[in-house]
């Protein structure tokens, strides 16, 4: 077995120098055989095959549940397997813990967020693998490690002493990659990194990529972003129900054969027809002001979507917060119904009718030790039913768990131990189960596989016609374009334009990217 020990870094290289006892072999740099993980009621691998090669980028891709973060898990020692082998350079080695496997070789940037909030930007980046001399640490080589870094990727405007709490989760998710890559890994894992990222900032992502790949190192990524995967990809692995069911070259596959091999059956007409009939105003936001966002004003009716769009930081998020009582009014107001609303914090918000499926699921929006219906019923639980109400609760997560097709052997399930995207499906449910006038969804399928996104779609355009105002912000331009009825284009905290939902997405990206011309 391969030496355990991962020494201390010195000095201004900064990477870990990796316990490998033999240099890299032909063939695979990672492998597994015949592998299977079992969960209480759930077989979550079977028989699974795989191979990852130096010089490659091979996207892994898959309906939410179908492995693909559990295989990451089992590499990442996160979980053990019960059968099967998994080789490191052609060696047999069975993955003990997260430490061994970083000493192998590998290196993870899971999908969701796994950094430390009141921990500036360089100490989340050599967290446990500091710049050191004689046992102290060295902290303007930190910060210089930490700013090449950071510039390699591009995100070079991130200060290193800053803390990361500070930062909009595509830097933070930022952060994560320059860790990963100060980890100097021969195998690197990219679990849905681009899934809270606009166009621009994932961009980023594909050339740090391909320079890994260029270094004849491997990037296994995984994405429900089909377009994606065409992009980047060398080779694409098809995940369903626990198995590889098919593996080639990218050339081999489209858009649509990954989509019917992914979930069995073709899947058209992604978006529903945007025929709905809006109503009345139900919320209105007049010159509202607050530390991120100036002079915003539009109004929502009933049985209408209208999306936010823009670049990550030009204050969409911060538009919900505000109507969610996260964001403070230093002035303007907010009108729910023709009535002045202006919550103070979320409970006013969630007792007026106002509901929030947030950007970060994990740290916004579950609460990872508590069950599928704790969870979603958090916010329903008693509001509206004075006796019986925990019976009722039962009922309601069940029908909800069934309308939603959220997999998990039991409601009592851990919603921790859920997959990403059936996490989100609880959360959107528990906003339902409110009944809520408004629903502000940030990112709603982040990190929800095609054939969910198709359900989560008709969902919307279900609630819209049942006479729900939405107000959604999402980073795939596609989504906005199917969705949306109206689209208010956000640019440095301000409504930089309005336009109506069959508009062309050159015509969104000129409002976002380009100042207006001053004579």
């Amino acid at each position: 077995m391969a030496d355990r020990t991962v020494p201390r870094i010195a000095g201004e290289q900064g990477a870990v120098a990796s316990a490998r006892e033999t240099s890299p072999k032909p063939g695979p740099l990672l492998s597994a055989t015949k592998l299977e993980k079992l969960f209480p009621g759930v077989t979550a691998l079977q028989g699974v095959d795989v191979e990852v090669f130096p010089g490659e980028i091979q996207c892994w891709i898959g309906e939410n549940g179908a492995g693909k973060s559990t295989l990451i898990k089992v590499f990442a020692g996160y979980y053990q397997k019960d059968s099967g082998t998994t080789s490191v350079n052609g060696l047999e080695v069975d993955i003990e813990d997260p430490i061994h496997s970083l000493s192998l070789g590998m290196s993870f940037i899971l999908q969701e967020l796994s950094v430390v909030p009141g921990l500036t930007v360089m100490d989340n980046i050599l967290l446990g693998h500091e710049v050191s001399l004689a046992g102290n640490v060295l902290r303007s080589r930190q910060a210089s490690r930490a700013k090449i870094l950071l510039e390699s990727i591009g995100f070079g405007s991130i200060s290193p002493r800053e803390l990361v709490a500070s930062l909009s989760v595509a830097e933070q998710q930022a952060v994560m990659v320059a860790r990963a890559l100060h980890l100097d890994a021969n195998v690197i894992f990219f679990d849905e990194t681009t899934a809270s990222l606009g166009a621009e900032e994932a961009q980023k992502i594909f050339k740090v990529m391909e320079k890994i790949k260029g270094e004849g190192k491997a990037v296994v990524f995984v994405t429900h972003r089909l377009d994606e995967v065409m992009r980047v990809a060398d080779r694409v692995t098809v995940f369903k129900d626990g198995e590889i069911v098919e593996s080639g070259l990218v050339s081999e596959f489209s858009m649509e054969s990954m989509v019917t091999k992914m979930v069995g059956r073709e899947i058209s007409n992604v978006f529903p027809e945007k025929d709905r009939e809006p109503s009345d105003v139900v919320l209105e936001l007049v010159s509202v002001t607050t530390q991120n966002v100036q002079n915003v004003s539009f109004t929502l009716r009933r049985g209408e979507v209208v999306a936010l769009a823009g670049l990550v930081g030009s204050g969409r998020t911060e538009v919900l917060e505000s109507i969610f009582g996260l964001e403070k009014l230093s002035s303007g107001e907010i009108r729910l119904k023709g009535q002045r609303l202006n919550p103070a914090n979320p409970v006013a918000a969630i007792n007026a009718g106002i509901g929030l499926v947030p950007e970060d699921r994990r740290s916004q929006g579950i609460v990872a030790l508590r069950s599928v219906e704790e969870n979603l019923t958090l916010s329903w639980a008693g509001r509206t039913e004075k006796k019986g109400w925990r019976k009722k609760g039962v009922g309601l997560a069940k029908d909800f768990i069934d309308k939603m097709a959220i997999r998990t052997p039991s409601q009592k399930q851990l919603i921790g131990l859920l997959s990403g995207g059936n996490q989100q499906k609880v959360v959107v449910s528990r906003w339902l189960a409110t009944n809520p006038k408004v629903l502000l969804l940030d990112e709603p399928t982040r990190g929800i596989d095609v054939g969910a996104k198709s359900e989560m779609y008709r969902l919307i355009d279900s609630l819209a016609r049942g006479g729900l105002a939405i107000l959604l912000v999402s980073s795939e331009m596609t989504e906005v374009l199917g969705l949306a009825d109206r689209i208010l284009v956000m640019r440095r905290g301000q409504i930089a334009g309005e336009l109506d939902g069959s508009t062309s997405e050159e015509e969104v990206l000129k409002l976002a990217m380009l100042e207006k011309e001053t004579t």
